[in-house]
């Protein structure tokens, strides 16, 4: 039987023409799902920039859903979810992406800074600190670092964030001498709170060798002595004052009178506080000078000196006390008054963020800043 090659010929175009169009078919698809996912994502942009996070989370998902490959979609997706507050969708995104063996190193770090990010905003410390701390040798230490410090203050483990304030401070990213000589002023009342006196005398000499300048090492260390009974130890502690950090000195203004009084140092001390005062006039300097210098009409004309400088209701008060009524019971009613209202009036105000309260903190219990407290109590009606 003969070969009939007429069939041969016929079957190859057909089989091509079928080839081509098998081909054509499989790119138009791949076109069709190429597209969609860049049109669900740059949709997702224009949502996230219009503030509309609904409708930008739903278009991530379906990028996501078309290209379930694309690291990037799921780094938008998981910082929207905790810009939302959705902390456990944000931690679902990130550890799905950390579980992906096809992610570079760069990327692997990137996702696990996003995971703690995801676990500090939800305020799980613990675990934050955990995911911090697998961040240490790549490009996100500093900020790793930075963020376990803010856990450390939050928990009041000081003895952590002393730790990592000194890798800072060694790693050039400016100096921290002044944060760890609080975090060891914490842990020396610590150590004193249970009974351990030696320790907290040495932990503050610790804190006054590492930050000469800072003025809190010095006031504690003056009040510790003080309470050990070594009251000239403490009033040569605070004269330090005057060079290092005088700014200060209406913080440490009472106990400076109460010392010099007691050490016969009187003039010394007056000395000091006056040129304090010169330079910032503060009612509690007023208050400690009048203390010591008791000379005959000096307390009221030092108020009324006071006054010519600031309009003080306190200083006026105080002035007040001294003048003499017709009727005693009078005298005592008004002046009782007057310290009721005077009372609330002296305050201190964090200058970060405006925070205030009758007494002073070296750390703002509103934004967390140290040393945002000015030593000078402000008096606002």
């Amino acid at each position: 039987m003969d070969f009939d090659f007429t069939w041969v010929l016929l079957g190859f175009p057909v089989a091509f023409t079928l080839g081509w169009l098998a081909s054509r078919l499989d790119l138009r698809q791949l076109r069709i799902e190429n597209r969609q996912a860049p049109k669900a994502y740059f949709r997702g942009l224009n949502f996230l920039l219009n503030e509309q996070q609904d409708q930008a989370i739903d278009a991530f998902i379906e990028a996501v859903q078309n290209d379930p490959d694309t690291s990037e979609l799921h780094f938008a997706l998981g910082n929207l979810f905790r810009r939302r507050g959705e902390y456990e969708r944000a931690v679902r995104v990130h550890e799905h992406l950390m579980s992906r063996g096809d992610l570079t190193q760069t990327e692997r770090d990137r996702a696990q800074h996003a995971l703690a990010l995801d676990f500090l905003k939800a305020g799980l410390l613990d675990r934050a600190e955990v995911a911090l701390r697998k961040l240490e040798g790549t490009t996100y230490e500093e900020e790793a670092r930075l963020a376990r410090l803010s856990i450390y203050e939050r928990s009041r483990d000081w003895a952590h964030a002393t730790e990592i304030a000194g890798k800072l401070d060694s790693a050039s990213h400016g100096s921290f001498s002044g944060r760890q000589a609080h975090y060891l002023c914490e842990q020396a009342q610590a150590a004193f709170a249970s009974g351990d006196t030696a320790q907290a005398l040495d932990t503050l000499q610790q804190a006054v060798k590492l930050a000469p300048a800072s003025p809190r090492p010095l006031i504690d260390l003056a009040k510790l002595q003080n309470q050990l009974g070594r009251h000239q130890d403490a009033f040569e502690t605070l004269l330090k004052l005057e060079k290092t950090a005088p700014q200060a000195l209406p913080l440490a203004a009472g106990l400076l009178s109460n010392l010099a009084q007691q050490g016969g140092q009187q003039q010394k001390a007056v000395d000091l506080l006056q040129a304090s005062y010169a330079n910032t006039p503060s009612i509690d300097v007023v208050e400690a000078i009048i203390k010591i210098d008791t000379q005959p009409g000096e307390p009221r004309d030092r108020y009324v000196q006071h006054l010519e400088r600031e309009a003080s209701l306190v200083a006026a008060a105080k002035w007040l006390a001294g003048e003499k009524f017709g009727d005693d019971h009078q005298r005592v009613l008004v002046q009782r008054a007057l310290d009721k209202a005077t009372k609330p009036l002296m305050r201190y105000r964090c200058a970060a963020c405006g925070f205030e309260a009758t007494q002073h903190f070296w750390h703002c219990p509103g934004c967390q800043a140290w040393d945002s407290y000015p030593a000078r109590r402000i008096e606002e009606l």
